[in-house]
């Protein structure tokens, strides 16, 4: 996205108690044959799935708010120069 910048990445543990159900389903998901090599990659990458659909929901919800308030007339003319608007936000 425009103007974002590197993510530090700092590790720490966290330890996690899970049901007999849940660490038999990371086992299954984990290890040879597998897409990750530890149960760690696998949670981890549970968890980016799970942030990055909260964040497509929050969209889709700004999304819809934006149409209902275009529905209801809600609106205020732009009169700026999106395109430099965009390329000033991109640099």
């Amino acid at each position: 996205m425009f103007g974002r910048r590197p993510v530090e990445r700092v590790s720490t543990t966290l330890k996690l108690s899970l049901t007999d159900e849940l660490r038999a389903f990371v086992d299954q998901n984990s290890g040879d044959g597998t897409l990750y090599a530890t149960p760690s990659e696998f949670v981890r990458d549970v968890f980016r799935e799970k942030k990055e659909r909260l964040a497509a929901a929050q969209i889709r919800d700004a999304i819809l708010n934006g149409f209902q308030d275009a529905i209801q007339g809600r609106t205020v003319p732009y009169r700026g120069d999106l395109r430099r608007l965009l390329k000033k936000a991109a640099d």
